[in-house]
This record gives structure tokens, C-alpha cells and sequence, in this order.
């Protein structure tokens, strides 16, 4: 906790290499939150020169007691072959684990994973029901991915209002392609199937 003040100015001055020797300290206690963070300072730089290698240490450590966001990110790196050599399988692996436990983030991720056939079988139903459990904690992009599937047709009912009130939910969000995509959509469905979507959003 005392890391986490100094880490974001909380009631002292924002010093980053202060949080860092908090962290470290409770992190070789065994705390994985504060295993999970430390692994997040060595990727940003943050008090500490940046170490990819150093922050998949941490995030491996926090990981292995069951924490959802460094395990999300464990599957970050090996997708992407920072700090390891890049692995589709291991990355859906930890994808898997933190989506499990409702992760939302994770839950994109490994349905990214699904649509695309990386790691695992491509799966456009898997990927529908994942979008769907991200889309629902909120997760603009899971929203905006998930009118896709169902304007295609992949893995869900091919259905244009609830493309729409997806598009829709997501826009509200922050997501630019989700107002793209509703206005383009809106132009293919009649006035009262635009109003019933709009009223499920």
C-alpha cells in the first residue's frame, strides 16, 4: 500500500523508485499484487530501467498464485514475444486462467485468440460467447467485436439489431468504429429496427 502511494502522489510526492523498493519488498514476501505491479514498473520503465525479461519474472511469480492480471499479461508477452519467445498456445494458456475468473480484459484476448485460430482452433462460437462475457463487464472493444460477429453471422446469430445495439453500447464506450459501423448499419435497417435497438442499448 505504501508503494501505491508513492507510485500515484497519494498523500507524497509521485516517486517512482520509492514504489519500486516498497514493491520489491512486500513482492519477495510472496504478496502477488505487489508481484503483479512490480512486473508492471520493470515493463513501463517505471523507477527501473525497463526489462521485459524482469517483468515476465514478476508477472510469472503472481501468476502462479492465481492473479488474473498478471496472468493476463503473461499471456500479453507471449502473444506478442516480449521478455519470451513469442508462443500462441502459452498465451491462450494464461489467457485462459484470468478469463476464468472474469477478467474482462482476458476474456477480449483469448477471444481474439479463438477468432483468429492462434494457439488454439479457430472457433467463431467460443469467440461469440467470450465477446459477449467481456462485452457485459463493459469492455468497449469486446462490445464493438461482438456487433461484428453478429452482422457477419460468425459464431452468433446473424441478427442486425443486436449488431446495432453492440455498435451502439460500444460508441457510448469511446469506441470510434462502433459509431462507424452503427451509422453504416443504420442505413440497412428500417426506422423501427433502429428504435428497437436503440431502446436494448
Amino acid at each position: 500500500n505504501l508503494a501505491l502511494m508513492y507510485e500515484n502522489g497519494w498523500g507524497v510526492p509521485q516517486d517512482y523508485k520509492e514504489a519500486v523498493k516498497w514493491y520489491r519488498l512486500a513482492a519477495i514476501q510472496g504478496l502477488d499484487s505487489a508481484q503483479y505491479n512490480l512486473g508492471v514498473m520493470y515493463k513501463n520503465g517505471q523507477g527501473v530501467p525497463r526489462d521485459d525479461k524482469e517483468a515476465v519474472r514478476w508477472y510469472r511469480r503472481a501468476a502462479k498464485q492465481g492473479n488474473a492480471w498478471a496472468q493476463n499479461n503473461l499471456g500479453v508477452v507471449y502473444k506478442k514475444g516480449q521478455g519470451v519467445p513469442k508462443d500462441y498456445r502459452e498465451a491462450a494458456k494464461w489467457y485462459n486462467l484470468a478469463a476464468e475468473q472474469g477478467d474482462a480484459d482476458a476474456q477480449y484476448n483469448l477471444d481474439v485468440m479463438y477468432r483468429n485460430g492462434w494457439g488454439v482452433p479457430q472457433d467463431y462460437k467460443e469467440a461469440g460467447r467470450l465477446y459477449t462475457l467481456a462485452a457485459k463487464q463493459c469492455n468497449a472493444r469486446a462490445q464493438y467485436n461482438r456487433g461484428v460477429m453478429a452482422v457477419n453471422g460468425w459464431g452468433v446469430l446473424a441478427d442486425y439489431v443486436i449488431a446495432h445495439m453492440w455498435y451502439n453500447i460500444s460508441a457510448a464506450n469511446g469506441h470510434e468504429k462502433g459509431a462507424e459501423n452503427r451509422e453504416d448499419l443504420a442505413k440497412q435497417m428500417t426506422s423501427e429496427d433502429i428504435s428497437k435497438a436503440e431502446a436494448m442499448a
